[in-house]
């Protein structure tokens, strides 16, 4: 898919399709460059049916659309990557910081919908 990003670790856990777009993929590489480090993908693209059992979006959730990443990180790295992410112009942020490092992620995504962007939220 891009030089530090594989399909395979983009693909959907239950069904192994990959329909990243190459858009968002050229930012999130652009990021992974400047950030230097690497980038654990915890989930990419999910399929409508795998969305709806792991998501409360149900099956039109961001990662149904082949915009949205979570990327595992914890502490003085998640507070970098943030930063980059607003300064790459990720539009949409998702931040689990709480409970065991090994559970901790940022979501990026990078939507075009109708509601106000860019936010920013946290996951419980």
């Amino acid at each position: 898919m891009t030089e530090h990003f594989k399909d395979k670790e983009l693909a959907c856990k239950c069904c192994g399709k990959q329909q990243m777009r190459v858009g968002f993929m050229s930012q999130l590489e652009a990021l992974r460059m400047t950030y230097d480090k690497p980038m654990i993908v915890t989930s990419g693209y999910r399929c409508p049916d795998h969305n709806s059992k792991v998501s409360s979006t149900g099956k039109f959730g961001p990662h149904t659309t082949g915009c949205a990443v979570d990327i595992a990180v914890h502490g003085r790295r998640a507070y970098e990557l943030l930063g980059l992410a607003i300064r790459f112009g990720f539009t949409g942020i998702g931040l689990k910081q709480s409970g065991d490092n090994f559970g901790r992620f940022i979501h990026l995504d990078n939507l075009l919908i109708d509601y106000p962007r860019p936010t920013i939220w946290t996951y419980k």
